[in-house]
């Protein structure tokens, strides 16, 4: 079985489980997942997991995306996109000023109306059933946030814009709501997703280009390991005891954390290191913030004020030089995994990817204030 992540381009005329089925049968392997549902005639990025990374399609399902959408001013659709049934027309006379100033003011938070033509459910149906059988039912707003707009081309009554957006938005309703606001009405002409999470779309690759890399005994230079997805989040590294005490879903102590190995580095390429230089990367770390500022002298007690250097100006040279046995005393996570903060792999800041000793990753492993220990988070042995 294939564990790992291959970053497909969807194509028009495909759904999302289309591309799924699909691959299951060029890959000859079940346990596939995909990491977010576009629309059949959407294209663009969906990254598929494969074998063991199925364990991370949410992990990725929750991060931000970007897209590149048409927006067609004037339409108004019963799907909200050009596919749907035409439901009213007006004339387009807002200018181009009165354009940019209405679609910057959807950037933020806002609530959101999901379109009855979605996979969502309500009371155990799905809503594009319900809008086909003629009815239409109310839903829930939900939060969600547009990062940022950048309108790229106005050509009325279409307008080409690219947006960065929360999980969960659909553009599709992006549209028809800046048709409302221009009060001319709206709906999407085409979408096309650029980026999801760490996924480019100048990185992705077709169904047919799977099949031909399966062909030429390739497949390998597609498939993205499955850390991947958390390169932002420290690599703890461990010793054949910690690796022991892991692979059985065991917490890990503080005790056993002082001599496994915390590397802050990406491990791009983690099998390049060797043990005496992974040794000396958490200092060097550590002192990397500013490192023409320090001297090799101070860079050997650099991990005793980083322990200390939450509030630096509140404690004296004498405090700093005891203050990584206060640390240890204290319910705190070690200062390296920076507690109770989020990563953009969705993932709180107090974990850590574990490794065993043969640089193989093992688990996403959380730190627990109350038991003062790392326990097991997401495996994936």
């Amino acid at each position: 079985m294939i564990d790992g992540i291959i970053n497909i381009y969807k194509e028009s005329g495909y759904t999302s489980h289309d591309v799924v089925a699909k691959l299951r049968g060029i890959l000859r392997q079940k346990r596939i997942g995909h990491t977010g549902t576009l629309d059949p005639e959407a294209q663009g990025v969906l990254p598929v997991c494969l074998g063991k990374a199925t364990k991370v399609c949410d992990r990725i399902t929750d991060r931000d995306k970007t897209y590149r959408a048409v927006l067609l001013l004037g339409t108004t659709t019963d799907t909200q996109d050009t596919t749907g049934r035409i439901l009213e027309t007006k004339p387009v006379t807002v200018t181009e000023a009165e354009v940019r100033a209405c679609i910057e003011g959807f950037v933020g938070q806002q609530e959101q109306i999901p379109p009855m033509y979605s996979a969502l459910k309500v009371g155990g149906k799905k809503l594009y059933d319900l809008a086909r059988q003629g009815i239409e039912v109310e839903r829930k707003p939900r939060r969600i946030e547009i990062r940022e707009i950048v309108v790229e081309d106005v050509s009325l009554p279409e307008i080409t814009m690219t947006v960065t957006c929360s999980k969960g938005t659909y553009i599709r309703t992006l549209c028809h709501d800046i048709g409302a606001a221009l009060g001319c009405g709206g709906c999407m002409k085409s979408l096309l997703r650029t980026k999801a999470g760490p996924f480019l779309m100048e990185d992705s690759v077709t169904l047919a280009t799977v099949e031909r890399y399966r062909d030429e005994g390739r497949l390998d230079e597609l498939i993205k390991r499955t850390d991947s997805v958390f390169l932002d989040l420290p690599a703890l590294m461990l010793t054949a005891e910690a690796e022991r005490l892991v692979r059985n879903g065991n917490a890990l102590s503080r005790e056993l954390l002082k001599d496994c190995t915390m590397v802050w580095e990406e491990l791009s390429n983690p099998k390049s290191r060797n043990a005496e230089e992974l040794k000396d990367c958490m200092v060097v770390r550590e002192a990397s913030s500013n490192p023409k500022s320090r001297t090799a002298e101070e860079l050997k007690d650099c991990m005793v004020v980083r322990e200390a250097s939450s509030n630096p100006k509140s404690r004296t040279a004498e405090e700093l030089k005891d203050c990584t046995a206060a640390c240890e005393e204290s319910s705190e996570a070690p200062a390296a995994l920076c507690p109770g903060r989020r990563t953009t792999s969705g993932v709180p800041t107090g974990a850590v990817r574990v490794y065993d000793v043969d640089r193989t990753f093992l688990a996403i492993y959380e730190w627990d204030a109350q038991k003062r220990c790392l326990r097991a988070g997401t495996m994936f042995l």
